[in-house]
């Protein structure tokens, strides 16, 4: 059961203390604390500024009826916000994307997430080749903010009955992941548990662990007023917003098999597409200096990841129309009629990663981008003030 020793390690240090006593250590731990809803991966976070959106880049919501939430659908950000804030009274100091533990010149930097209920797609879509480069993703780059390159990664596979040829496809993405992200894939633990899971469904959840000097760690302390905002596209939804994607797909009528409105390839490809892992990408941007924060953009959308990153008394502008929005966020937009501040705060909008750089740095980056033009989007700014605004 390695993989349980790591979650009620991470656990314990969690909620239990930041200032562990380690024998004679006399070191702090950074810890960091995600909440993962049962209804979908949604990880909660300290900071809840929200602002009114107003971005042209999206579809119009139709006039008439009500237009779907992520509440409705049964996840509630605000309650997981509510938690962590409880939790954080326990253990002052947590809130980041990861728990960040001292060994010598270096952190271990560790992160534990699952893919939520994306999984119920895999199941219905019969894609599982592809769902454990998901979870891989989630907990590396959830790590690589910290600038810590990943050493290891440990999974854990829960289902009511094993079906060894499903198991194999969901481990063969795993491995995938890992050579992704350029770490081993250490060990995990295999659960059958009749009469727990449906037939035919699992359950899935990894850990990952990677190292940083201590010197070279990104924590976003040096953050000023003009320092540019990078964003690096993501492949679509990723492994959140599922509840509410889950819901729309139900109201429009549209089966997986069906082909996406706007699209060239099937409703089961757009939202099956594996989360795009940032890990060699973005510890080559860091290698070439002036990067000095990094948010994953997962649930919470750009309204509650990105002022993760930002110190007290600075925010975010994001410019509209600065970089392409994948068809099926309009698409569920449309069909959900949901608010566009409600997809910013559910969605990654098709940026799945963002760098807050100097403005040195990011014209360095931006004009060595080469023939990937779409690597990388130049799309916003730093500014006084909190939260996130769009102009």
């Amino acid at each position: 059961m390695s993989f349980g020793a790591c979650t009620e390690l991470q656990h314990y240090l969690a909620v239990a203390s930041v200032r562990p006593n380690f024998g004679k250590c006399k070191c702090n731990a950074i810890i960091s604390q995600c909440l993962s809803n049962a209804n979908d991966g949604y990880s909660g976070v300290l900071s809840t500024t929200r602002s009114k959106v107003n971005d042209k880049r999206m579809v119009a919501v139709r006039a008439g009826g009500k237009g779907l939430t992520y509440k409705d659908a049964g996840v509630d950000i605000d309650a997981g916000s509510e938690l962590v804030r409880r939790i954080a009274k326990m253990a002052p100091g947590i809130g980041g994307f990861g728990g960040l533990f001292p060994l010598g010149d270096s952190y271990l930097v560790a992160g534990t997430d699952g893919v939520g209920t994306k999984l119920m797609l895999a199941f219905e879509s019969g894609i599982h080749d592809t769902i454990g480069i998901d979870l891989v993703a989630m907990s590396v780059n959830d790590i690589v903010t910290s600038g810590a390159k990943p050493l290891f990664f440990l999974d854990y596979f829960a289902t009511g009955h094993l079906d060894v040829d499903v198991a194999e496809q969901v481990i063969k993405g795993i491995v995938d992941g890992c050579k992704q992200s350029d770490c081993a894939l250490l060990g995990g633990e295999t659960a059958e548990m009749p009469g727990l899971y449906k037939e035919g469904e699992y359950d899935l959840s990894g850990c990952a662990v990677g190292i940083v000097k201590k010197e070279n760690v990104i924590n976003g302390k040096n953050i000023t007023v003009g320092d540019i905002i990078i964003g690096l596209p993501s492949s679509g939804v990723h492994s959140n917003g599922f509840s509410l994607v889950r819901r729309v797909l139900a109201q429009s009528g549209l089966s997986l098999k069906d082909k996406l409105p706007g699209g060239n390839i099937t409703i089961a490809e757009a939202l099956m597409s594996p989360t795009t892992i940032y890990v060699k990408q973005v510890l080559d941007i860091v290698s070439k200096g002036g990067v000095k924060g990094i948010a994953h953009i997962t649930g919470g959308g750009f309204t509650d990841n990105i002022p993760r990153v930002f110190p007290d008394g600075f925010g975010a502008l994001i410019y509209e129309n600065s970089w392409e929005i994948p068809t099926v966020f309009k698409w569920l937009q449309e069909a959900g009629k949901i608010e566009d501040s409600e997809m910013m705060r559910t969605f990654n909008m098709g940026i799945g990663m963002v760098l807050v750089v100097s403005p040195e740095a990011a014209n360095g980056i931006l004009e060595n981008r080469g023939d990937t033009a779409k690597a990388y989007y130049r799309i916003g700014e730093v500014i006084s003030g909190k939260g996130v605004t769009y102009s």
